[in-house]
């Protein structure tokens, strides 16, 4: 077979002295890519294709290399119409080793695994002498045995290898078999990486996105969120417990495995902390996952590597097929990367935005990134079927008919395209921040009121109106396409949008010039319209000597390619001092959004909207505006509390409110000897007698799961609302 590319992406990080800025060098060894996209046709289906991989961010291991790897195969099992491609994400010590065995051995398995099948078809045809016989395409059954006895080989050859170690690493594998005569992909999936497909909705379809397109799943995640996933991996005494579990930091309930499919990751995974695999002799091995290739001692609990498989036929409504690493499906959905690869006409560039976007949610939300790795094949034309060009066999019916003109085709009357999976079997992407973020924000905070850094917090809001500035159509269209990729906006409304257009200031910007310095509060949101704008990181504990520190990222901005990614949005809506500066590397232009406007459109999006009707049952509030209720529910933070820890104590001075989001906590007030609780959920409140007319807590508050509020300090409280006189009227802590 002719392989065109297996590729990994830079290696470990090779610059000079530890902790000094990456050269422009070290920057590209972070991205290894197809140079340009590369047009081609597999027998009817006409594609256009690139990858892209992208080493992720690790501040504790500035030298781990990309554990993530690729493959495309042409000229696959010797047919011209036949491909295949691959993308494989390491995980453990030697994941990079195991993710380039299996790049480097799985195609060539799988290719001999369907010859081995194709020449013991061919040996029982009955050709007339003379006759040229017709192509042979095997069943969908017949694939699919082959494909999964290609992945078991794999997994066994790795287990032998001497140069690598796969008792605790190991690797995902997601793979798409282009079987180009019969207009069919035969997708193998092991673990959480995904294969999706974009195709044009119809008109009684809603297509949940932008683009017209809707996405469709050709691979469901093998992890413990999965009921079925679950119910086998617990026959074999493993257990399955989060790390907050494991340490003791969550309650481990008994686990109703008759319960639906995400029920167990929607309660274990607000602060990125999700169900892994346990030895019940041990706190090993930890996976996530329920499938990879590898991981020797996870395989005796049920880690194994057999394939789950779907074999689709392609039409001319499949314009988009996407195989990428779970780095990329974090943080957006199955729709929203088909979105935004739809803005594009060249695939390379569709790579290049999902990846970026990606990296940029992933420094938003954690205090690293993954690797991200992505194939994208823009389908341009899929021919229909000729159903007389080739023989289509299986052994079980073969025996019953005779195969003697290349006018009859035998098809496998079982022989048809696997049925769609669910979406709703797909886990949820991720919305809240992790503990780990949510502390190092509130600590950064803390330490820039100690300094007295904070620009002046007396600062009155800024008029709207002032701001408002006239935009072309094709300055709309640019803010439009940036603001729709974004989390933020994704539920805003046409007068929303049309009210973002006004307010947007443009800035030019000259090389060099600092846009967003780290550790200092942010104001704004930004567009870029063109130019490169660089993301640079000192790493905690470490003074920034006027570089800025590490460049992690690259924001590329192009009016051409219709490319304009977007940085700032956490910062504002959490008030804390942004996680890392930009600097322009290139002349460019943004458009920034200022906190207020961003605010107001904030206070009308749905996960808000609960917040604004709890808040409107607090008497403390009851004569406040509901324009004003609006802006409070806007302008409060969100914060992250592990279990056992203390939100607030009885007698302690504070200026918090809380409502809570998820999770629990309890409430305790001690009069004299008397001790008093309750149990606070979601949209349940306390801490608003500080607001008013005391200094110190009521009562103790302690999370008693991994618990997430919203909170409302006084300043913010006097900002919005004005000097009211706000007459307290008793506690009614349970909303």
């Amino acid at each position: 077979d002719k392989a065109v590319v297996g590729g990994v992406a830079g290696g470990p990080h090779s610059g000079g002295k530890d902790n000094e800025p990456m050269t422009n060098d070290e920057i590209e060894k972070r991205i290894d890519s197809i140079e340009e996209t590369k047009t081609c046709s597999f027998g009817g289906i006409k594609v256009r294709y690139a990858y892209l991989s992208q080493r992720g961010y690790y501040p504790d291991d500035a030298h781990k290399p990309n554990q993530d790897s690729y493959s495309v195969t042409h000229d696959f099992v010797g047919e011209s119409t036949d491909a295949f491609f691959g993308v494989y994400d390491g995980h453990g010590r030697d994941g990079d080793g195991c993710s380039q065995f299996v790049r480097d051995q799985l195609p060539g398995m799988v290719a001999k695994a369907i010859n081995r099948v194709k020449n013991k078809e061919s040996a029982k045809r009955n050709i007339p002498q003379g006759e040229d016989p017709p192509p042979l395409e095997l069943s969908k059954e017949q694939i699919q045995n082959a494909c999964l006895k290609a992945h078991l080989e794999c997994n066994r050859n790795m287990h032998r290898a001497h140069h690598l170690d796969d008792s605790l690493s190991g690797t995902t594998s997601i793979s798409g078999y282009i079987h180009g005569r019969r207009n069919r992909i035969t997708v193998c999936n092991v673990g959480d990486s995904r294969a999706i497909l974009g195709y044009t909705a119809k008109p009684n379809e809603a297509s949940n996105g932008s683009s017209g397109l809707k996405a469709v799943p050709l691979s469901r995640d093998q992890t413990p969120y999965r009921r079925d996933e679950r119910v086998r991996i617990r026959a074999t005494g493993a257990r399955i417990l989060s790390l907050d579990q494991i340490e003791g930091l969550e309650p481990i309930e008994d686990e109703d495995d008759m319960a639906d499919d995400l029920e167990l990751g929607e309660e274990l995974d607000e602060g990125g902390d999700p169900p892994r695999v346990w030895s019940p002799h041990g706190e090993y091995p930890g996976t996530a996952f329920t499938r990879s290739l590898g991981d020797a001692i996870a395989e005796e609990l049920g880690v194994f590597a057999e394939p789950e498989m779907l074999t689709r036929e392609l039409t001319k409504d499949d314009k988009i097929l996407v195989l990428a690493s779970d780095g990329v499906f974090e943080f957006l959905t199955n729709q929203s990367v088909i979105d935004i690869c739809a803005k594009f006409k060249d695939p390379l560039e569709a790579c290049r935005a999902v990846v970026a976007e990606s990296y940029e949610l992933w420094l938003q939300y954690e205090l690293r990134t993954d690797d991200i790795t992505m194939i994208c094949m823009f389908l341009d034309d899929v021919e229909p079927q000729r159903p007389l060009a080739f023989d289509a066999v299986s052994t079980r019916n073969f025996k019953e008919e005779k195969a003697s003109s290349k006018n009859v085709v035998f098809v496998d009357k079982n022989d048809t395209a696997d049925a769609p999976i669910e979406e709703q079997a797909i886990r949820p992407v991720r919305a809240h921040l992790s503990k780990e973020k949510s502390k190092a924000l509130e600590a950064a905070k803390s330490k820039m009121f100690s300094e007295s850094e904070l620009a002046n917090p007396e600062e009155e809001e800024v008029e709207l109106s002032k701001l408002v500035t006239e935009k072309t159509e094709e300055e709309k269209a640019s803010i439009a396409e940036a603001i729709r990729a974004s989390v933020m906006f994704k539920d805003i409304s046409d007068d929303q949008r049309e009210m973002i257009y006004g307010v947007m200031e443009p800035i030019d910007c000259r090389k060099g010039d600092w846009v967003i310095k780290q550790g200092t509060v942010g104001d704004r949101f930004y567009i870029v319209d063109h130019g490169d704008f660089e993301v640079r990181i000192v790493p905690d504990g470490q003074t920034d000597d006027g570089s800025g520190g590490n460049v992690v990222h690259v924001y590329h901005g192009s009016r051409e390619n219709n490319a304009h990614p977007s940085f700032g949005e956490l910062a504002l809506m959490y008030s804390a001092p942004r996680a890392a500066s930009v600097v322009a590397k290139s002349d460019g232009k943004l458009w920034a959004l200022h906190r207020y406007a961003f605010r107001q459109v904030l206070a009308q999006q749905t996960e808000r909207k609960e917040l604004v009707r709890v808040l409107k049952r607090i008497s403390l509030l009851k004569n406040v505006k509901p324009e004003k209720i609006q802006s409070l529910a806007a302008a409060m933070a969100e914060v992250t509390f592990g279990k056992g820890e203390s939100v607030v104590e009885q007698g302690q001075v504070g200026d918090n409110f809380f409502v809570v989001v998820s999770g629990s906590c309890e409430l305790i007030h001690k009069e004299k000897e008397e001790v008093a609780t309750a149990t606070l959920k979601a949209n349940d409140y306390f801490g608003e007698e500080v607001l008013v007319d005391e200094r110190r807590y009521g009562a103790t508050v302690v999370a008693l799961q991994t618990t997430t509020c919203y909170k409302l300090d006084k300043l913010t409280l006097k900002q919005t609302v004005g000097n009211l006189k706000l007459q307290r009227k008793g506690s009614n802590n349970v909303a």
